[in-house]
């Protein structure tokens, strides 16, 4: 039997279900990243970049690395207030997001 690119994929209706789920779990990432940045009265500035969110906040210390890969975070790397949080290519939609939230 030969090996086609759409025998491999799941039937519509598992996909269908997957990207549900998917969506409903991206519209809660943006407070749960602003939470784990330690709330908006600790973000200074932030901006998406292609796949990361830049942020400036008053204390880096807050940062909760754990709660930040729980929603959905690829990585972190803190450098003293300055913090980038690897999300992917939807960086910049998260970023509006949780600008709407300060």
């Amino acid at each position: 039997m030969l090996r086609t690119p759409l025998r491999c994929q799941p039937p519509l209706r598992e996909r269908v279900q997957t990207s549900e789920k998917e969506a409903a779990v991206a519209d809660d990432r943006p407070e749960k990243i602003l939470a784990a940045l330690g709330g908006a009265d600790n973000i200074i500035e932030i901006e998406g970049c292609i796949t990361r969110l830049r942020c400036e906040l008053e204390d880096g210390s807050v940062v909760d690395e754990a709660a930040l890969k729980k929603a959905g975070a690829h990585g972190v790397m803190k450098m003293g207030a300055a913090v980038q949080v690897i999300v992917g290519p939807e960086a910049d939609t998260i970023a509006s997001d949780i600008q709407d939230l300060l």
